[in-house]
């Protein structure tokens, strides 16, 4: 059993109690940290802070933790979402006082973690300076609330998906623009699979790669591609939701026993070329 570092008294309770049930799971899987990293997408040092309460871990890593120790995440995606809530309630606050320039008090933001307290640790505080002007801070607040929104709409607009997670926006003519939208995945949402045969063999069109290593509890774009192949050539590995669970991995071994590859339950370069046959 780990022993765990004991959590900031200034953590709010709902972020306290994410972080002891993903501490829970984790000693009850018998994982190492190390041994967690290699099998999520995650490093050992993001693991450490997200188990000790220094930084919230994405939703993405909640569900990856929960695959790796074959637990439902359902519950765990409960806890996270109002956890998230209190992190950014606690967050707020804090950037306000640090823009203040009257206010003495100047914390490190909570999500800095460790990364963010050596960064600070041993750097002299200026002893004054010159004073900004509360009108100035609003412009330039303002400011960025425009930038950072013609972002967004940059980013979102080529590709919007419909409730089957296909790319909507202008259809075919967006994903020839070559707009990817980012992995997000929602608790029982799957995709659908549509396949092309085309020059690099078969697509789905989710993924054009050929040597992407997708192990257990891996997420992504990838493996909803890696999905739709399997199914087409007869090996189920369960819901298209882009998640590597038993089933793909499951599915995974059956086509490599059939294609003489070694039966690792692990998608790379040759395993990329048998399923795009």
């Amino acid at each position: 059993m780990s022993r765990w570092k004991g959590l900031s008294e200034s953590l709010d309770q709902r972020v306290r109690q994410l972080v002891v049930q993903l501490r829970r799971l984790k000693d009850h899987s018998g994982l190492s940290l190390v041994s967690l990293a290699a099998r999520t997408s995650y490093s050992k040092s993001s693991w450490e802070r997200y188990l000790n309460g220094k930084k919230l871990p994405p939703r993405e890593a909640v569900v990856a933790l929960a695959r790796v120790c074959d637990a439902d995440p359902t519950r765990l995606l409960a806890l996270h979402e109002v956890a998230a809530q209190a992190w950014g309630a606690a967050a707020a606050p804090e950037a306000g006082r640090a823009a203040d320039p009257a206010d003495p008090a100047d914390p490190p933001d909570p999500g800095g973690g460790a990364d963010a307290a050596v960064a600070e640790e041993g750097a002299p505080r200026p002893a004054g300076g010159p004073r900004v002007r509360t009108g100035a801070l609003v412009v330039l607040a303002a400011l960025g609330v425009v930038v950072v929104a013609a972002v967004a709409l940059l980013i979102v607009r080529p590709w919007q998906q419909d409730a089957a997670g296909r790319g909507t926006a202008g259809g075919a003519a967006g994903r020839t623009a070559g707009a990817v939208p980012a992995f997000t995945h929602r608790v029982g949402e799957t995709f659908d699979c549509r396949l092309t045969r085309g020059p690099g063999g078969l697509s789905a069109g989710r993924s054009r790669t050929t040597t992407a290593i997708l192990g257990s509890g891996a997420t992504g774009w990838d493996v909803v591609e890696a999905q739709c192949l399997l199914h087409h050539h007869g090996y189920d590995p369960g819901p298209v939701d882009g998640i590597v669970g038993e089933n793909t991995q499951r599915a995974v071994k059956r086509l490599q026993a059939g294609a003489g590859l070694p039966t690792d339950g692990i998608v790379g370069p040759d395993t990329w070329q048998v399923l795009r046959r």
